[in-house]
């Protein structure tokens, strides 16, 4: 047994199952604690992950393994929503940039006809399929960085799965993606890790991809508008709300001016404020996870100030009382965020700057009103 083979070099141990996890919580003995070589062999072959808890002790260290195979997942399913969810963001990005979604095929067109057809569609919709491709690569980074720390952790995770959204009713044809975790978080280092990977895999690609789309973007001299962005639907003009982060990289890369956005730094705008959702310490979004992590229960009061700043801001952008809606959904009621197993467990202190930092980029993709063309 892998338990019987490490256990020699503890002073004493305990250990708990949860749900296909082995977690044993151990004190190295004084003679191993550095590790010695010996103790260093036997970590190497432990058939799952460990860290050390130096802030319990110079000698606590966790170890945790599955103990059973992972299932098997259904990856056409996964393969199959995000191909859907794909086609539906480019449908909605065709038809936002003024696109006819019509594709007729005339009586008797053989197969050179419609192929014809649709490469001429497909060309016409290249901006609409740029737009797909970026903001479709900003969500999967985003759920791909969860998913990796997971692993890393031994966390039963699914892959993403991705919800296409009808463009009739979603003017981006997504609802966005999500993994399951199928185990428990152990401790607030695990939740800290997991819940910022998430966010800043994310926030990488889409910075990326909106500094490419703003050097492609028009930029207009003169009076500014309501924001000093905006996207035209057919010939009406949508001003998006900006944030401190939003204004530095548009400042850095195109000076002074309100901008026309290119399709992909339409992309990247959105893939930051999906950020900024998420980064909301509300419940078991990210943020939450993060502030429970950092503050432990006290979360629970910070959520509720946060939820009620919600409703306030709902009388600007009824978006935000939709939204406040669906965290009471998805939460059961609750805002606060659930207990881990071993919640009096310290972060180590590297974990802080993760932690503070993700905070602040919470702050720094904030916008208040997301879509002042649509305030009431």
């Amino acid at each position: 047994m892998p338990l019987k083979q490490i256990s020699p070099y503890f002073s004493y141990w305990r250990t708990s199952t949860a749900l296909g996890r082995e977690v044993v919580d151990a004190v190295v003995a004084p003679e191993h604690g550095g590790p010695s070589q010996e103790l260093s062999e036997a970590l190497d072959a432990w058939p799952g992950t460990y860290y050390w808890s130096r802030r319990e002790g110079p000698h606590r260290i966790v170890l945790i393994r599955s103990l059973r195979p992972p299932p098997k997942e259904r990856w056409w399913l996964h393969v199959f929503l995000f191909l859907l969810t794909f086609a539906t963001v480019w449908m909605a990005a065709a038809q936002l940039m003024g696109q006819s979604l019509d594709f007729r095929v005339p009586a008797g067109a053989n197969f050179a006809t419609l192929w014809g057809l649709l490469v001429a569609w497909v060309a016409d919709s290249a901006e609409g399929l740029g737009f797909a491709v970026a903001l479709m690569g900003i969500l999967l980074a985003h759920e791909m960085g969860h998913y990796v720390l997971a692993k890393r952790y031994h966390i039963d995770a699914s892959p993403p799965y991705f919800l296409p959204a009808p463009w009739q009713i979603n003017f981006i044809g997504t609802f966005g993606a999500f993994i399951r975790l199928r185990s428990p978080i152990v401790d607030r280092r695990q939740l800290i890790d997991v819940g910022a990977a998430g966010p800043w895999a994310g926030l990488v690609v889409a910075v990326g991809i909106l500094a490419v789309g703003l050097l492609k973007s028009q930029v207009l001299t003169g009076n500014p508008g309501v924001t000093q962005q905006l996207i035209y639907i057919g010939q009406v003009p949508f001003y998006l709300g900006d944030s401190l982060l939003l204004t530095a990289v548009r400042s850095l890369l195109v000076g002074e001016g309100t901008v026309i956005l290119h399709p992909l730094a339409l992309a990247g705008w959105f893939g930051i404020f999906v950020t900024m959702l998420n980064l909301m310490p509300l419940g078991q979004l990210d943020g939450g996870h993060i502030l429970y992590a950092l503050v432990g229960r006290h979360q629970a009061a910070v959520g509720k100030l946060m939820w009620y700043g919600l409703v306030l801001m709902g009388f600007q952008f009824h978006g935000w009382w939709i939204w406040a809606g669906l965290i009471l959904l998805l939460g059961r009621g609750r805002i606060a965020h659930p207990s881990v197993l071993e919640p009096h467990r310290p972060i180590p202190a590297t974990r802080w700057p993760v932690g503070l930092a993700t905070a602040a980029l919470f702050i720094a993709t904030f916008t208040a009103n997301p879509l002042p063309s649509l305030s009431f």
